[in-house]
């Protein structure tokens, strides 16, 4: 293959097998899997996971949820704070497929609730402390005040609660993701008590790839909705949930200039195509993604000294050691790992799995 410019290449095996580890995480804590796809955005990926015997998916956008639509599934979660601006396009969707969505406001149900044409599922968003969208999880006077005003719409059917622990990505180590992860399963059944009394098929659904990775106590939870998990990455590999060995992609950038006082290599690869997403590095600095340096024997070395220290638009700046400096020339091409799998993903708009096969993922806006 001739590389030219940057490219993500998919490794299928792994990614294959990281799906397979966590359907089997699925199916033995009897829990339903419901991937997010958001991480991929790919029909053909997404074949591979109905070719395992995955049914059902989440999506996090009406637009996505009609692109794999249109390749048959149809049963799908919108896991995102409805917009109430697409509610012609959801109608459309729930014509011919079961689809879920989010509410942690009642505007929204207020809005949409007479206009809906066919029948809708709907979740309560609960924020177990990661604070983005969602109702905490002790707000019962507003969780009351929604159930009730869903309860007046007939085409609105009350499935249960959902959340998505995403400060776990913040993580520092297995056991910091693991208490997270406790103290959410903990407040969303909490949740179950009070309320499965009223709604006797109440579900409760968890979403988060850390914890869905790492923990076996899933206690009281129906379903789970991990979605990095397909390829993981640095940040992956930095909370503990998953091995070097476990990330499936690598980006290959060609190198254009060197700076011998710096120890410093110029590839073309940049925020466009990494997207700006850091974590931090031994020396406390912000890092991009690691550089894989390899021995005379051709084996891979992670090293903490060779990585993208700064990028710019078109531009990554790796900082490394004079060693690996004199290994790398301009014209080679070296590969990296990313921090964030899916913002790359969507970034560079394409993949090359190790087989040589293009995956083209789902069309901008």
């Amino acid at each position: 293959m001739d590389i030219v410019r940057p490219t993500l290449i998919l490794n299928k095996t792994v990614c294959l097998r990281n799906i397979e580890l966590m359907l089997n995480k699925a199916e033995r804590h009897r829990l339903k899997f419901r991937p997010h796809f958001k991480s991929h955005q790919s029909i053909e990926i997404g074949r591979w996971f109905k070719s395992l015997g995955v049914s059902c998916i989440t999506v996090s956008s009406v637009q996505m949820a009609e692109y794999f639509a249109s390749d048959g599934w149809n049963d799908i979660t919108i896991a995102f704070p409805f917009n109430q601006l697409e509610l012609k396009q959801l109608n459309q969707l729930t014509e011919s497929n079961r689809i879920n969505i989010l509410v942690d406001n009642s505007s929204v149900v207020e809005a949409i609730g007479s206009k809906l044409e066919h029948s809708t599922g709907v979740y309560i968003k609960i924020s177990t402390g990661y604070n983005r969208a969602g109702i905490s999880a002790d707000s019962f006077e507003k969780i009351d005040y929604l159930l009730e005003r869903i309860k007046q719409f007939p085409k609105l059917e009350f499935k249960g609660f959902l959340t998505h622990a995403g400060h776990t990505y913040y993580a520092k180590s297995k056991y910091e993701v693991q208490n997270i992860h406790f103290d959410a399963i903990q407040k969303m059944n909490n949740l179950k008590r009070i309320y499965k009394g009223h709604y006797p098929n109440l579900e409760l659904s968890i979403g988060d790839t850390p914890s869905c990775s790492l923990s076996e106590n899933f206690t009281g939870i129906d379903e789970i909705r991990p979605g990095n998990f397909v390829f993981y990455d640095l940040q992956q590999h930095e909370n503990g949930a998953c091995n070097i060995d476990d990330i499936a992609l690598r980006m290959l950038c060609p190198v254009v200039s060197k700076q011998q006082s710096r120890n410093e290599i110029i590839v073309y690869g940049g925020a466009v195509h990494f997207s700006k997403d850091s974590i931090q590095n031994v020396d406390g600095k912000p890092l991009y993604g690691r550089v894989i340096i390899k021995n005379d024997n051709e084996q891979e070395l992670l090293s903490n000294k060779s990585y993208i220290a700064r990028l710019s638009q078109e531009h990554g700046m790796i900082r490394t050691t004079p060693r690996a400096f004199n290994l790398i020339k301009v014209g080679d091409v070296v590969e990296i790992i990313p921090v964030h799998a899916c913002l790359t993903v969507h970034n560079m708009g394409r993949m090359v799995t190790s087989k040589g096969e293009e995956i083209i993922i789902m069309p901008r806006f």
